[in-house]
């Protein structure tokens, strides 16, 4: 995959493109049903955004996207990651799964531990990797995810 979310059925860009340009199809490419990667790494660098999964090796039990029918294989080092960020504060995830193996790595390294994954589109706030820490729950950028683009894009408006 050449970048995150290329899938061009997923909202994620138009989410983006909405809030920061007012056009949610401000990184499609006109006339191509493609979103323009290098408009999306500008925009990523620009605002400080890093993507990165929190499973490096997976194994899909089913020949979908769910959650449900997803198996971690290898988890990736949170901590190494920021490690290489010393100045991230903020992370999110969208999945069941992805919040499932995040509160497992953060409470391996938080002061306090974690109880429960964040309520989608709502914060908690903790203390790990010699820092203060958001983790942001996300809705789903999928259009699987049954949320209008304009409800989706209220989530994300308060994240960012």
């Amino acid at each position: 995959m050449d970048f995150f979310y290329p899938n061009f059925i997923n909202d994620f860009w138009r989410i983006m493109g909405l809030l920061f340009f007012q056009d949610k199809e401000h990184f499609v490419i006109p006339g191509a049903k493609k979103f323009d990667k290098e408009a999306i790494v500008d925009f990523a660098e620009k605002h400080g955004f890093a993507f990165y999964d929190t499973a490096s090796k997976v194994n899909r039990l089913k020949d979908n996207a769910s959650d449900n029918y997803l198996e971690i294989i290898e988890p990736t080092d949170i901590s190494c990651l920021l490690s290489e960020m010393p100045f991230c504060h903020r992370i999110v995830t969208t999945g069941g799964k992805a919040s499932e193996e995040l509160l497992s790595q953060i409470n391996l390294q938080a002061s306090e531990p974690l109880h429960e994954v964040p309520a989608v589109g709502t914060c908690l706030t903790f203390h790990a990797w010699g820092r203060d820490m958001e983790w942001w729950r996300m809705p789903s950028t999928s259009r699987a995810y049954p949320l209008s683009l304009d409800k989706k894009a209220e989530h994300y408006a308060k994240l960012l």
